[in-house]
């Protein structure tokens, strides 16, 4: 059979395309991954679907209740969006690490999720933001936890005719805020070795109230380490609280070896970036200049 290539304008076009297709089906958001592997000979599908003419899969909405972000955004339109870098800072600074300035003009939220790298940038800091997927399907429309798409290395819990929508975030709480920080072995254009996201609310005192943390490229899919939290909610990030954050990061690693990390260094750097990020992410919630100090 033949590559045939469709562009649906409606969702339930998009979704009975889906369903009805017999053989192999990509969805095209932004391709950057999708393109790469289908030159490479890694995927061979008999239908690539692509969805950027689906209305509200492409921008971004900011409401009283949050923000709306359809799931083919480019990376690039996210980067410019002020009051999403105001609000999250930790999803635009992932979002500004995927490949170059050229990738990022294409590059999606939903492309970068659904292609299920342990590695993904965008992933752990759309966790820490309480990120919520809108699928739609043969079923309707279902809303699901960022942290629960991911299964497994190239693999999604999304059924049989789903796709990916848009994706919501909650209005963040005043003295709330995020950062994302990740370790590669060149100094631009890698995939994270070690990607740690950490999203905090304040107090008045400066006391965190809640916090969430995840890492990525440390395990089969990108972790909420809900231990990591709770080492520095009631706390104002003080070295005790660091070294429970430390120690909570390592403890859920499950990494492996290969050409650019060993098992080791990975558990370590999970621990020293989950311990910046929270610093940076407390600096913010304060209104103050970014730092690494710790």
């Amino acid at each position: 059979m033949s590559l045939s290539y469709a562009s649906p304008t409606t969702v339930n076009e998009a979704v009975a395309l889906l369903t009805g297709a017999t053989g192999l089906t990509k969805i095209l958001s932004g391709g950057t991954d999708l393109l790469v592997q289908l030159r490479s000979g890694r995927v061979k599908p008999d239908i690539i679907m692509d969805t950027k003419k689906i209305p509200g899969i492409l921008g971004i909405i900011e409401t009283e209740a949050g923000f709306v972000i359809g799931a083919a955004t480019p990376g690039a339109v996210i980067g410019e969006h002020a009051g999403l870098a105001a609000a999250y800072p930790g999803i635009v600074e992932a979002a500004n690490l995927i490949g170059s300035t050229q990738v990022q003009g294409r590059a999606s939220l939903a492309g970068n999720l659904c292609n299920a790298s342990p590695a993904a940038d965008s992933v752990p800091a759309m966790i820490t933001a309480g990120a919520i997927a809108i699928v739609v399907g043969p079923n309707g429309q279902r809303a699901v936890p960022v942290e629960q798409i991911v299964i497994g290395p190239g693999r999604t819990s999304l059924a049989r005719g789903e796709f990916i929508l848009e994706f919501k975030l909650p209005k963040p709480a005043a003295r709330s805020s995020g950062a994302y920080l990740r370790f590669i072995p060149r100094t631009e254009m890698d995939i994270a070795v070690v990607g740690a996201a950490v999203n905090v609310t304040l107090d008045a005192a400066g006391v965190i109230t809640h916090a969430r943390v995840s890492l990525g490229a440390v395990a089969p899919t990108q972790l909420l380490v809900v231990d990591g939290a709770n080492a520095i909610i009631g706390s104002k990030l003080d070295d005790a609280a660091l070294a429970k954050l430390d120690a909570a990061a390592r403890a859920v690693c499950n990494p492996i070896d290969d050409k650019r990390g060993t098992i080791d260094f990975r558990i370590k750097v999970a621990g020293v970036l989950a311990r910046r990020a929270a610093a940076i992410a407390v600096q913010r919630a304060l209104g103050q200049a970014a730092g690494t100090k710790h």
